[in-house]
């Protein structure tokens, strides 16, 4: 490989042409490097350093060269580096000498920026269709079997009854906003750092505000040096992928509990599940599995590149090439853990027996029976207090809190410091009403708020996110 410029002799030393190649990654942005040389082209027409002859053969080559790499067609040759050397080699064999005029007013820290924003774009845009994508998959399991109640857990004790669309929705909530994260981050990056050169700028009056809007950029960089070493966008992106993945690493850990047989509330479908090469038993859900540990991976991604940019003085350092493996790499496992979710929520199995069951344990309807009191004017502590003898006395009883007897319901009453709660001893309707309360419908319903779980409020967001993902 024959070493750069006019002032270098011989060869460069195959270690390091080994070393700083980058081309076989990188090679992911020949579209967007194509088109930022097409509109760069029409930049330099209009400052008359290209005449209009060289324009059409210059665009009539990248758009040849295009058509080459949406077919799969281009041989990448890693000793031309990477791939903004390899397309203008190409271009020079497809139009001879003029490709060398292609460079003109550009270095390739401006055009690497360009570049690098054109492709995480169109990547936020096909990743905000996977999420949707999979939000889609949790409403139509909400709306299937979202009248099952689930034994909502706080601790990882049981709390209150929920319904399923509930708990489901909630992780439609956390997809939205990791959208409205993508969708900020798009819009920052959505800005021009073409014609910014090696740092100071470009030397020639280029016109840069054009040459932005043919790209579909909202505007242009305000400062050269920041534009050419700006990766605040990739990190922005990673944070926002993080984070989804995390979200979507909690729901396949549920998803793994509660397919274990001791919780029994859902089957994983065969076509989402693996065997063990010994255990004949097994049924295993990697995918979630898989999900959980490609967090990590993307977690860590975001972690690397804060800590290459921690250190790098303005303006464009080569510790820079190595933004692209961990955006790509986080990039194509959310999109990829995305489909393979929705396609498993989807295709899950609710036991609603079995969710009820184990809703009906734990005595989780406690708190609806001391908001009843409450509703009867029993003090909030009062009440938790008197619903707490309540359990204690099922518990010993080996009952539920809506069979408990009017003489139990009594006598916690009584022996309370509440004026109120000793007044309602004698009232005949009463523990009826705390009886219907402690049951899992009169519970679900008594949390009837906007964003609670009572089946009205639920089948309200339910068509609210139906109307919002178009279903």
């Amino acid at each position: 490989m024959r070493l750069w410029g006019g002032r270098f002799e011989g060869t460069t030393d195959e270690r390091v042409a080994d070393f700083t190649r980058s081309v076989e990654l990188d090679c992911a942005l020949a579209a967007d490097d194509i088109a930022g040389s097409i509109a760069h082209v029409h930049g330099l027409g209009r400052a008359g350093l290209l005449a209009d002859d060289e324009v059409d053969v210059l665009v009539a080559g990248l758009e040849e060269l295009r058509r080459d790499v949406e077919a799969g067609t281009i041989q990448w040759d890693p000793a031309l580096e990477d791939v903004h050397m390899n397309l203008e080699s190409a271009l020079r064999e497809r139009i001879g000498p003029l490709a060398g005029r292609l460079h003109t007013g550009r270095s390739r820290n401006d055009q690497v920026a360009t570049d690098l924003r054109l492709w995480l774009r169109r990547t936020i845009d096909g990743l905000d269709e996977a999420i949707v994508g999979m939000e889609r998959a949790l409403v139509r399991v909400a709306v299937r079997d979202g009248e099952a109640v689930l034994p909502g857990t706080t601790h990882i004790q049981p709390a209150q009854p929920v319904l399923l669309a509930h708990h489901f929705l909630a992780y439609v909530e956390m997809l939205e906003r990791d959208r409205g994260r993508l969708a900020d981050c798009r819009r920052r990056a959505n800005f021009s750092p073409l014609g910014s050169g090696a740092l100071a700028g470009a030397g020639y009056p280029l016109d840069r505000e054009a040459t932005a809007r043919e790209l579909g950029f909202d505007g242009v960089t305000a400062n050269s040096l920041d534009a050419v070493s700006d990766r605040d966008f990739v990190v922005e992106a990673l944070a926002a992928f993080a984070l989804s993945m995390v979200h979507l690493s909690r729901l396949a850990e549920e998803i793994a509990w509660w397919s274990n047989p001791r919780f029994g509330f859902v089957r994983v479908a065969d076509s989402f599940s693996t065997g063990s090469s010994m255990m004949p038993n097994k049924k295993n859900p990697d995918p979630a599995e898989l999900v959980r540990g490609r967090a990590a991976r993307v977690i860590g991604s975001l972690t690397g590149m804060l800590a290459l940019l921690k250190g790098l003085p303005l303006a464009y350092q080569r510790d820079l090439q190595e933004d692209k493996p961990p955006l790509f790499e986080a990039a194509a496992i959310l999109e990829s853990s995305l489909t393979v979710m929705a396609g498993m929520v989807e295709t899950l199995r609710v036991d609603r027996e079995r969710m009820r069951a184990a809703a009906g344990e734990g005595y989780i309807t406690a708190t609806a029976v001391a908001d009843a009191l409450v509703r009867r004017g029993v003090a909030f502590r009062a009440a938790h207090h008197i619903v707490g003898t309540f359990v204690a006395e099922a518990e010993r009883a080996g009952i539920g809190l809506d069979a408990l007897d009017d003489a139990t319901i009594a006598a916690a009453l009584a022996t309370s410091d509440d004026s109120v709660a000793i007044a309602l001893v004698g009232d005949g309707a009463l523990p009826g009403e705390l009886r219907a309360a402690a049951a899992l419908e009169g519970a679900l319903a008594s949390c009837d708020v906007v964003g609670g779980t009572a089946p009205r409020r639920v089948a309200a967001a339910l068509a609210a996110a139906k109307a919002r993902l178009g279903m």
